[in-house]
Formats: C-alpha cells, sequence, structure tokens
C-alpha cells in the first residue's frame, strides 16, 4: 500500500492506496483542533484505522475523526463506509444526487447531501464542494484552501493525471464532466493546485491545463 503525505500550515493530509481497485483514501487534520476528515472510506478498515492512527501527533491535541466524505457513489468508494461511520460516528457527507446510490449500494444514509458551492468544515479550514457531473450524477470533488497559500482538490474519479474520469463513452457525459472541470476547477484555481485524485498519483491544475483542449477532441 503506497502512502502520502502533506504539511501544510492549517492541516496535515495523509493518504494510503488499498484494494484491488488501488484507491486512494485521505485523511485531512486540523492542527488546530485535531477534528479530522476521511476522503473515501474505499475499503480495508484495519488499513484505515492504520491511516488515522499515523495522524494521532499531527495537531498540538487529540484528534478525533468528525466527518467522512465520499466523493461519489461508486461501489469501490464506499465499501468500508458503513462500518467505519457506525464505529466512529462520523458524520457522512456526499453529493445529493448520489445519496440514493450510497444507500443502495453501501447501506449508508447520508447525513449531509451537498450541493454545488456547500462548504464541509475541518477545524477551522473550510472545505469548498464542487459538483462535477458526468463520472456519477453527484461526483463532488473538496477544495481546501490552506492559510499558507496551498490549495489542495480531492478530485475523487473525475479528474486524474491525464484526463477526466470515466463516462462510458457516452457523449454528453463526456461533455458535462468536462465542462464543469474546466469551469469549475481550471477557470476557478490556480495552476499550482495540487489535485489529489481517487486513485493513482497526485498531479497540478497547471501540469494538465494545456491537455484541455486535446480531451475534448479526443472525446476521453
Amino acid at each position: 500500500m503506497s502512502e502520502f503525505f502533506l504539511d501544510l500550515t492549517d492541516v496535515t493530509v495523509r493518504s494510503v492506496s488499498v484494494s484491488e481497485m488501488a484507491n486512494n483514501i485521505y485523511l485531512v487534520t486540523s492542527k488546530g483542533d485535531g477534528s479530522q476528515l476521511l476522503i473515501d472510506a474505499a475499503d480495508d478498515v484495519p488499513a484505515i484505522d492504520r491511516l488515522v492512527e499515523s495522524a494521532s501527533s499531527d495537531a498540538g491535541v487529540a484528534t478525533k475523526l468528525e466527518g467522512i466524505a465520499t466523493t461519489h457513489q461508486h461501489w469501490d468508494h464506499v465499501r468500508a463506509l458503513r462500518e467505519y461511520a457506525e464505529r466512529t460516528g462520523a458524520k457522512t457527507y456526499a453529493g445529493t444526487e448520489d445519496v440514493k446510490g450510497i444507500a443502495d449500494g453501501a447501506d449508508v444514509a447520508i447525513d449531509v447531501p451537498l450541493n454545488h458551492g456547500d462548504t464541509v468544515t475541518v477545524g477551522t479550514t473550510i472545505m469548498e464542494c464542487v459538483h462535477l457531473r458526468g463520472h456519477t450524477p453527484g461526483s463532488i470533488a473538496y477544495a481546501l484552501r490552506d492559510s499558507g497559500g496551498t490549495t489542495v482538490i480531492f478530485s475523487g474519479d473525475s479528474l486524474f493525471p491525464g484526463g477526466v474520469g470515466n463516462t462510458e463513452n457516452d457523449p454528453q457525459r463526456f461533455t458535462s464532466l468536462l465542462d464543469d472541470v474546466t469551469t469549475r476547477l481550471f477557470e476557478q484555481y490556480p495552476d499550482e493546485t495540487l489535485v489529489l485524485p481517487g486513485h493513482g498519483a497526485t498531479t497540478t491544475l497547471g501540469a494538465e491545463r494545456p491537455s484541455l483542449e486535446d480531451w475534448r477532441a479526443r472525446g476521453w
């Protein structure tokens, strides 16, 4: 399992990759008050336990998992959601249009349905919810602006190094996703913004921006 660590001014971000699908699970810890947000309880509860434990000294006070945010409804991103939410009592978040799919697929009733422009807080850090329509109807990216100047986008399966997420060869879904990624991410956040996807390696908006028209031309 690969691991990732980012030490910012307000928060730390830790990650572990799990399962045969190589899902990235992210943990954001507020340095000020120890609040934590898990992003995508994908699978492998023991691995999530180790991830949470690894951040126990990232704040000056005791840490506590307050929330679990899901990027989208696909089964490989929610396999551990029910068990982890029940065990911790953490509040659950997901895109409104994916709430039913998560209930059907993972037997989890989402506490807070999210729409474009909503926010999720981790301590004093506010994460912006960006609705990216196409991979699933309710896919949400979470954008974190650290006071030290770094912006991080947890993009789920909507944006990767080299392209947008799978839209199953549906031209309408592809256009919707690429349009949203263009207007809601690339036109809103600076080039140095880090992109942390649901699978695979980290990238930046600046690294991907020159390829936007190529992606549109190829149709995937």
